[in-house]
């Protein structure tokens, strides 16, 4: 776990007074179960990080968590810290305050509580988020010489990985030029 700095601190609750606030209005916890997101830690994940924007950490020797008071910590992603992706920082603890709340599994009764968050397009841009943490990462683009398609990636690809849609042989391209 990465220490938040301190104004990761503060942004980390701001966001979090936020986001119960919208819970609130949604109607289905009560106010014990809100009020008790409160006392929960938020940190912040390794900024390397591309797959994971947000994750519940739960106390150590926990075998089946059910309740807020088995959280360790909740980290996410510095790169939420953004204005650019405050609305989906936002979906995401919203997103992990729902696994505290004992709904482990990404089941459908996971999602549908979930899909409560009263801004759809904010649960959508996870796969831009991934993208730009990606290519901020990258040294290479693979690029696919018949429809154009780029993947970022930080090693040479040498010609051994296809195109997604295609199927065509991906082409290394530096980043920066200089490789």
């Amino acid at each position: 776990m990465v220490k938040p700095s301190t104004t990761q601190s503060q942004l980390l609750d701001d966001l979090r007074e936020l986001v119960i606030e919208v819970m609130y209005g949604i109607g289905v916890w009560s106010d014990d179960q809100l009020t008790s997101l409160s006392s929960i830690d938020l940190g912040v994940l390794r900024k390397s990080a591309t797959q994971r924007h947000g994750v519940t950490r739960w106390k150590k020797g926990i075998l089946k968590p059910v309740s807020v008071s088995d959280v360790e910590v909740i980290d996410l992603h510095p790169q939420l810290f953004t204005e650019k992706w405050q609305a989906y920082a936002a979906w995401v603890l919203h997103h992990e305050f729902i696994h505290a709340l004992g709904f482990l599994p990404h089941n459908s009764t996971f999602r549908s509580l979930e899909n409560l968050w009263p801004s759809k397009k904010s649960g959508k841009l996870g796969g831009k988020f991934t993208e730009e943490l990606r290519l901020n990462r990258a040294s290479w683009l693979w690029i696919c010489p018949k429809c154009a398609k780029e993947y970022p990636r930080q090693k040479r690809g040498r010609g051994k990985y296809m195109c997604k849609t295609c199927k065509a042989p991906l082409i290394d391209k530096p980043m920066d030029g200089s490789k």
